[in-house]
């Protein structure tokens, strides 16, 4: 799924890899990580990170997309699929310098009610984390469903960016709060990260790599 969303993305974006360095394998916490980066023209910011651990038993896919040159959210997608089940999660934080009507991506959300929710609990960064985000989980019976939801919602995300591009340094500083935060505060992920690079390495992990906030 994350190659769709990115063929997705390149039709209105142009890519060009970013060098992942030391960080494009990973191995932590029993899990080995495979990432990619990138800069998407006249968007921003893109990373892709994918995990698999158990002998193949559990995947993790993973797309960040920090939007530095549109003032759209910050947004994380991230899907497990494990022990037969199908996990989906899709987080839109508030990065935002203005207003933007994201009532097509809410359209989508609607319209997939009926699948079954993923409660995450409490985190700090919920006070930032917009109500358009999708949280699921069934069986491999839904995956299909799971799949359209998150194409149609990204590209709704996607259709919702406003024509003009915004101010890269104000839109950074406000990513920043976010990533800043999770090395801070954690997440969970970032906890196996820290516990598995130390601070040092996973902070330039997240800072150059997966969020784009540090040049």
């Amino acid at each position: 799924m994350t190659e769709k969303l990115l063929l997705t993305l390149a039709k209105s974006y142009p890519f060009t890899e970013r060098d992942a360095g030391e960080f494009r394998s990973l191995k932590a916490s029993g899990i080995t990580f495979s990432v990619r980066s990138y800069t998407a023209k006249g968007l921003g910011h893109v990373s892709v990170m994918t995990a698999s651990s158990f002998f193949g038993l559990m995947r993790m896919d993973t797309l960040i997309v920090n939007p530095l040159e549109r003032d759209l959210p910050l947004y994380s997608y991230d899907r497990v699929h494990a022990m037969g089940n199908d996990t989906l999660i899709v987080e839109l934080y508030d990065t935002l310098l203005g207003s933007v009507d994201l009532g097509k991506v809410r359209s989508v959300k609607d319209a997939f009610a009926d699948l079954p929710d993923h409660p995450l609990g409490a985190h700090w960064y919920d006070d930032i984390k917009l109500p358009e985000s999708v949280s699921k989980k069934g069986k491999k019976a839904e995956t299909p469903r799971f799949d359209t939801l998150t194409e149609q919602h990204f590209t709704a995300l996607l259709a919702c960016a406003p024509d003009r591009l915004c101010d890269q340094n104000a839109k950074r500083e406000k990513a920043s709060v976010y990533v800043e935060g999770l090395l801070t505060h954690g997440g969970p992920s970032t906890d196996t990260f820290l516990k598995a690079l130390g601070r040092e390495k996973t902070e330039r992990l997240f800072r150059t790599v997966l969020f784009g906030t540090e040049v």
